[in-house]
């Protein structure tokens, strides 16, 4: 079987792709071995799908070449993909932060998706397995059901996150096997896991979410923190998770909106017991938890100002170190990829393979929360699209 295209990986990226492509009336051809396609899509924003962000811009990606995401993102905005759900009246909302989310389900994004690659003449085809791939005059795509030929391949394979959705690194391979680099590869967007000591408090904390200030290489997120059995999870946790190394400690400020030595010196002549006077300011399981851990507790007026400096100061600068985080299992993203200096910006076609082409999050571009990544996927999707 002969096409002009194959795209192998029907998610985000691979349908912005084969969209665009069957535009221009070129055949396209879209792969993928589950059985059904748009799996992240379908859990995106917890079924509400998260599909972009307002405040798009490239310094929300991680990437080894910082500048790669600039060209994609410029020709396909957000208003661009906001302006196709309203083409099939799909409402949506902006929830926090400049995210945007679908007011019903994703499953109407996937259906606008699918419709429009059914008017765009893309075949789809699911359950078909690639185990390889190589280049004679034209691409052979080796499948359970068959070699299949083009003209062009688009990698749309995504990476190691979410294994239980069938993620592969099969992406990675067929990069390599054209001699293309693939930069070290990690969990982003993950919970942490804590050692055994930090999980036994954080255990007995586990349910509970704070507002926090969080900070790591530089980088600093404020947004919920919560407590797990196995560590810490929570927004502003998955976003400094991306940036986090092995080694790294964290800072956290539990009292990012307040002044904790302002508010503990305007009680000190008062005989109320220091943990309800932080059951005030916090739930109070982890109050009292708190108070254990690091000053017991007794009337805030038999407090002296060097203590409540100190004890202020933790709240303020609580140090954590994690023991690593919970693995592509728990990941939303992968961190890395295949080596954006290996690719056009403008296009996503590799260099030293014209005709090869690479989009989503299969690249070394990595979003951070809100929407950022399925935005990447629909831009460099597009992208390619354009030129495959």
């Amino acid at each position: 079987m002969k096409n002009d295209i194959i795209i192998i990986g029907a998610g985000a990226a691979g349908l912005m792709c084969a969209i665009e492509a069957g535009k221009r009336g070129r055949s396209v051809l879209l792969l993928d071995h589950a059985e059904k396609a748009g799996q992240k899509i379908r859990i995106s924003g917890g079924g509400r799908c998260n599909f972009t962000n307002i405040h798009m811009a490239p310094e929300h990606y991680l990437s080894g070449n910082p500048h790669f995401c600039k060209s994609a993102l410029a020709c396909f905005t957000p208003r661009d993909f906001t302006g196709l759900l309203e083409k099939y009246n799909i409402q949506y909302h902006e929830k926090e932060k400049g995210q945007l989310f679908c007011r019903k389900s994703s499953l109407d994004v996937l259906r606008m998706l699918q419709d429009e690659a059914g008017k765009a003449g893309v075949e789809i085809r699911l359950r078909c397995k690639v185990t390889g791939v190589r280049k004679e005059e034209r691409f052979l795509v080796i499948t359970n059901q068959g070699v299949m030929e083009s003209e062009s391949l688009v990698i749309a394979t995504g990476g190691l996150s979410f294994p239980d959705l069938g993620a592969t690194g099969i992406g990675y391979h067929i990069a390599r096997h054209f001699g293309l680099r693939v930069t070290p590869l990690s969990p982003g967007l993950a919970p942490f896991e804590c050692d055994r000591n930090d999980m036994k408090i954080f255990g007995a904390l586990s349910g509970i979410s704070l507002p926090v200030r969080v900070s790591c290489r530089g980088r600093e997120f404020q947004g919920e923190m919560l407590f797990t059995h196995h560590g810490l999870s929570g927004p502003a946790i998955l976003q400094v998770s991306s940036y986090w190394k092995p080694g790294d400690i964290l800072k956290i400020d539990l009292l990012p909106a307040s002044d904790a030595l302002e508010i503990f010196r305007a009680r000190h002549g008062s005989r109320i017991e220091m943990h309800n006077l932080l059951a005030e300011l916090f739930p109070r399981r982890f109050a009292r938890t708190w108070c254990d851990l690091h000053a017991g507790s007794k009337p805030i007026c038999r407090y002296s100002d060097k203590e409540l400096m100190e004890m202020a100061a933790q709240l303020h600068n609580w140090e954590i170190l994690p023991q690593g985080t919970q693995g592509y299992r728990k990941a939303e993203v992968t961190l890395g990829g295949v080596d954006t200096e290996e690719l056009s910006s403008k296009t996503m076609e590799a260099r030293k393979a014209p005709g090869l082409y690479f989009v989503g999050e299969v690249l070394d571009v990595t979003g951070q929360l809100g929407g950022y990544n399925l935005h990447w996927a629909w831009a460099s999707g597009y992208a390619a699209g354009q030129y495959a």
